[in-house]
Order: C-alpha cells, then structure tokens, then sequence
C-alpha cells in the first residue's frame, strides 16, 4: 500500500510539474510562476482540509486531485490570462487585475459548483463501488472551491507583481488576439457559424457514429491493479482431507521457491487469508481450500508467471482446480462470472444440479471461458448404517454412539488440550493407520461402546445392513430459496462479451415452474453500482441547471449547454478506441470529470458572450470575439490535462457552443463581417 501512494504521489508531482511546464512554454515562465503557484497553494490547501476531514491520503483521495487539476488550473488560468490580456491593452496593473479577478468570478464559482456536482451521484451511491469511491467528491469540491478562493485572492495579487506589461505597445493599441493562430481560429469559427446547420448536421453523425462505435469499446468493472501481489486459489474435491490439501499447495510452493521472478509467497490452507486488501473477499473455511499469495519484484513478472504457471498447474496438479487471478483496483468480484438457478424452499437438489449441469455444458463448450464449477461441490460419498432400534435398546448402543465410534475411528476426538510454552495442542484420540485401513474395508467390525458400559460390541450387533449413499456437502440458499450457482472466469474477453456469448444459450434453458435464473457476479455488481448513481444523479441535476439558470437568468443558455454536452462521447469513444483501453468504473469518473469541465468552459464562454453583448458590441462580433477571447485559456486547461476526450471536448466547447448560440438566438452574420477574416 505505502509503495502504491508513493506512486500515486510521484504520478501527482510530475502533473503537477507538466502543468508548470505548459504554462511557462505556451505563457512565459513569470506567467508559470504564477499558476504553478496558485495551483500549488490550492493542493497544499486541500491536502490540509483533508486532515481536518480525516480523508487518508490513498488512491481515489489522490486519484480526484489527478482528475481534478485540469478544472483547478483553469480558474487561476482565466484570472491570470484576463490580467495579460488587459495589460496589452493598456490598463493600469491593479485595475487590470482587479478586472480580471471579478468580471468573470460569479460565473467562475457558478461553474465550479457545477463541475463539482457532476461527482454528487458517486459520493451519494450506497454500492460497494461508492462506498470505494466516495471520497472523490469530497476531495474534489474541496480542491475545486479552494482553487477558485485562490483564483479570487492570491492570483491577483501575485499578477501585480509578477506579470508585466508589454514593452511595444501603447495604450489601447494593443491587440491581443492578432496573431496567426488566434485569426485562423476566428476564420474557422465564422466559418461554422455561417454553415451552422451543416456544422450541426456534421456533429450529429459523428456522435451517431461514436454511439455505434461504443460497442466495440471492451467494458470492465474495475482494471487490475497495479500490484506486485497475484493469488493461486486452489481447490480440490470437496471431501479432500485437509493434509492432502496442504500437500497440493506444497507442489505449488516449491515450484514458486526455484522462480527468481518470486520475492515471497504466503499460503493459507482450510480458508482465505485475512482481509489486508479491501477489495478481496476471503473464502470460508473449507478443509479442501488453499490460496497462496504470490509476492514478486516487479510489476511485469505478475504477467510472465501467470502466463507459465497456468499450463504448468495444469499438468503438475490434475487433482484440483487452480486459479490464478489478479487483485483488482476496485470492487471486485471472486467470480466475474455466475449465474444462480434457484427455486423454492424445498427444491429438488437433483433439478438445481441438472439446471447447473446445463450452464456448465454451455461454458465448457465456448472457448472464451475457465475454472467452470458449481458452488454446490461435487458430492461426496457417506456410509448410512440402516440402525436396528429393537436391537439398540437391548444393547443400549445409541445412534449418538455410532457416531462418536466412526469419530474416534477415522477423524479423531478431542480429549484435551497440551501446552508447549505458549503455544496450545489439541489432544487427538484417534485409531491407527491400520485399524483406519481395516474399517475402510469393512465397517461393520467397527466396535461400538455404549455410554453406560465398557464393554465395546461391532457395528453389525445393531444394525441391519451399511451402505454408501452420495449426499450434498453444501446446500446453499439465497433469499429462502434453494439455489446453485454457475461460476467461472473469462478467458481471453472481458466479462461483457463472455456473457454476451452465453446469454442467450443460458436464458434459453427450460426451467420448471417456481425456478428461475439470476445474473450476479460482475454483471450484478455493474448494473448495481451504476443504478445506485440514480438517487445521487436527481438531485446532482436540480442543482446543476438551478445554478445555469441562476447565472443567467434565462432558459436558452441552459438548453445549449445540455446540447453540447454529449458530443463529448466522440472523443470518449475515439479514445478509448484508439488506445484501446475497456471502459471500467474509473473511465466513467473520467468521463464525468469531462462533463463537468465542458459545462464549466461552456459557462463561462456563454458569460463572456453576455459581458460583450451588455458593453453594446454587436450580437455577432460578440460572439466571435467571446470565443477567441476564451480560446487561449481553455487550451492551456486542456493541454495541462491531455487526453483524447478532453482535446476533443475542447473543440466541441469553442465551436459548437457558438453554433448553438448563433441557432437559438438566431444570430445573423452582418453583411460587412463576411471579408473581415481577421482582426488587424
């Protein structure tokens, strides 16, 4: 655990150490300092309210601080650019920064509380998956808020004394936005808002298309972790004496101890381990369980052994099932894959094993699919003495103590306890190696004593016959009702397309009334986890358009935004796709931490928009000039935080909100604006 925080806080300083490079390369190094600050101060600031908060530094606390820079940065980036824009314009320095601070402060808190809200369904979740990741919203509003109070405070102060004017212009003659990049950005920009149906028409198929293609992105729960820990869980027979269980897991051992790739490994036989990782659930005692847990020395040697190991398992250990799995980032589950057929209380065993038989037969026929088992065991063989009761009186031999005899005779019975320092062992009475042998061979001369004699008689004297019967060693109920459950691991595919394979074979098998079938495992846990976003997505909602259409005072900018919005799944699919990379649960955070970062851009671009609207330019120039105005700053923000979907999303933010704009508010491009491609 210490070795994976001081990753994640390595991960941490070298983001923070892009964004300062960033800056300083795209801004100028004084331009740098002073973000680089901000956005310091504001990490610093949020690592001292989570103390108070009692939040441990551990992989989502310092996950959301990841996921968050980009939004952090961007409210010291809109302050600090505003200032540099207003000095080359000619403005005195503390009114340039006073400027800067406050014009755009309302809509940068408005849009800061929102992009927050966009991690309320996370905190609200009462999943395992939110219990994990709760603390992402916590930490997230808190760095959030803290960044822009920075933003609001110390950055206009450090702008004062750290940005200076530039030495070749004048006052008011200088033209921020007239380089190349800023004048062929507007030439595209009047460009789309001039073909704004066809821009919009254009938009629209890519999203059809990244909608369709979606299909095609691998989807998992949680990706494995990042540990040099994988565990081997063995199971033999159910029945297996627990010595022969140890002597199974011996054989693994040793072929571990001659692997340099291994560091350490520790097993435990009869159950799981403690629980030392939060994600792992431990299995329940069995005698015919073992799991060792391997320890290697790095990260890729998880991947070789296990890519040895599983045929040499195979062939060195036939009598038992041996699985290799990884431990998971997250909430995982030990079996991704399970199916229960249940029925009523009194259900038929001999029906749930032949419901069970059939969805094995199906797995086992896909090659996409491994370690198929039922949770029910194999059946284990019993001997039943048919008992004389006549012939028990007379002899006063009770069928209390023909199982106390059977005890005593194979497995043992505890008479007492031996202390050896400060170590205590049980006292076992148990008969020989070979009076076990003869029994086995024939029960009957098994020598009963009654409880109130000393006189021992055979097991013949009182019954009538011995036979061997085949019984259930676990009947297992879930939700009063009998059930089994079909488990497995995928193998080669990720859970979803291992299940898209089977389900409809598994759904096809005829079920006689009152059973009926259950997809649990990682389909259970999927579905459960996101459905539990719901109660925190109502809520989350109310707040977000409240706040928009507060700032605003006006439906229209609320309806553009939300239109705007899920284009981000273009650049979500596009990148997923081309780095092929599943969507797992943490993708979706990412893909909420998009969201937010667009409607927040989309916030304060709109503002910008009304801000020039209410100075009396132009509806159309205002819009044009808003975008190119924001366009500096929203890259910086995203260049800080590269990714595909959110490169993407920045485009979608300067282009198609404009777009939007221009359609709902019917801006018309005036007739003189159509040669001027550029401002001179």
């Amino acid at each position: 655990m210490t070795t994976a925080i001081d990753a994640f806080m390595i991960n941490l300083g070298e983001a923070v150490l892009i964004v300062l490079v960033v800056i300083a390369v795209a801004m100028g190094w004084r331009m740098g300092l002073v973000i680089g600050g901000a956005l310091i101060l504001t990490i610093l600031a949020t690592f001292i309210v989570m103390a108070i908060l009692k939040i441990d530094l551990q992989r989502v606390s310092l996950g959301a601080l990841v996921i968050a820079l980009g939004m952090m940065v961007d409210n010291a980036i809109v302050v600090a650019d505003g200032m540099a824009v207003r000095l080359k314009k000619g403005m005195d320095r503390t009114q340039a920064a006073i400027e800067a601070a406050s014009q755009p402060g309302s809509a940068l808190l408005g849009a800061t509380v929102i992009a927050v809200m966009a991690f309320y369904p996370i905190y609200a979740s009462t999943a395992d998956a939110g219990e994990y990741a709760g603390s992402l919203f916590v930490v997230v509003g808190v760095s959030l808020i803290l960044s822009w109070v920075i933003a609001m405070t110390i950055t206009p102060v450090m702008c004062i004394d750290m940005i200076e004017a530039p030495k070749d212009s004048g006052a008011g003659q200088g033209d921020p936005y007239g380089g190349p990049f800023f004048r062929g950005f507007r030439a595209l920009l009047q460009l789309c808002v001039r073909m704004r149906w066809l821009t919009t028409v254009a938009m629209i198929t890519l999203l059809g298309a990244s909608i369709y293609g979606f299909q095609y992105v691998d989807r998992v729960f949680f990706t494995d972790a990042t540990r040099l820990q994988f565990m081997v869980d063995v199971w033999a027979p159910e029945g297996t004496k627990i010595q022969q269980t140890s002597a199974l897991a011996a054989r693994i051992e040793d072929r571990l101890a001659e692997d340099t790739r291994v560091d350490s490994v520790a097993t435990f036989i009869g159950s799981g381990g403690p629980r030392f990782y939060l994600p792992v659930d431990p299995e329940f005692p069995y005698a015919s369980y073992a799991q060792i847990i391997v320890n290697t020395h790095t990260l890729d040697d998880v991947d070789s052994l296990i890519t040895d190991l599983t045929p040499w398992v195979q062939d060195a250990v036939p009598e038992a099932m041996v699985r290799l799995r990884k431990f998971t980032a997250g909430p995982g589950n030990t079996w991704p894959f399970e199916a229960r057929f249940s029925g009523p209380a009194n259900a038929d065993p001999d029906v749930l094993r032949d419901l069970a038989r059939q969805g094995m037969d199906i797995l086992r026929a896909t090659p996409h699919a491994k370690d198929v088992r039922i949770d029910m065991r194999n059946r284990m063989p019993k001997i039943v003495p048919e008992y004389d009761q006549v012939r028990g009186i007379w002899t006063g031999i009770s069928r209390g103590d023909i199982a106390n005899a059977s005890r005593v005779a194979f497995d043992g019975f505890a008479v007492g306890v031996y202390r050896q320092n400060e170590d205590l062992y049980p006292i076992i009475v148990r008969r020989t190696e070979e009076e076990r042998r003869r029994l086995a061979g024939d029960f009957e001369l098994l020598q009963v004593t009654p409880a109130l004699s000393v006189k021992s008689l055979p097991l013949s004297s009182v019954t009538d016959d011995v036979s061997v019967e085949l019984e259930d060693p676990t009947i297992v109920r879930w939700n009063r009702r009998r059930s089994v459950a079909v488990q497995a691991s995928p193998d080669g595919v990720t859970f979803p397309a291992l299940y898209e394979e089977v389900k409809a074979q598994f759904e096809a098998i005829d079920l006689p009334a009152g059973y009926r079938l259950e997809w649990r495992g990682e389909y259970f846990s999927t579905a459960d986890s996101q459905a539990s976003l719901q109660p925190g997505a109502a809520p989350g909602a109310v707040v977000m358009i409240f706040l928009i259409v507060l700032l605003f005072n006006a439906f229209r900018p609320l309806f553009i935004i939300l239109l705007v919005v899920p284009f981000a799944l273009i650049g979500i699919t596009g990148g997923l796709l081309a780095f092929s990379q599943p969507f797992s649960f943490m993708a979706l955070l990412g893909a909420m931490s998009l969201v937010g970062l667009m409607i927040k851009n989309s916030i304060v671009l709109l503002d910008e928009i009304r801000l020039n609207v209410s100075k009396g330019i132009e509806e159309y120039e205002a819009l044009i000039t808003a975008a190119v105005s924001r366009l500096s700053p929203v890259l910086l923000g995203a260049a800080t935080t590269i990714a595909a979907g959110l490169t993407f999303g920045t485009l979608v933010t300067m282009i198609m909100v404009p777009v939007a704009y221009a359609i709902f508010y019917r801006v018309k491009e005036p007739v003189a604006a159509v040669p001027q491609d550029s401002t001179a």
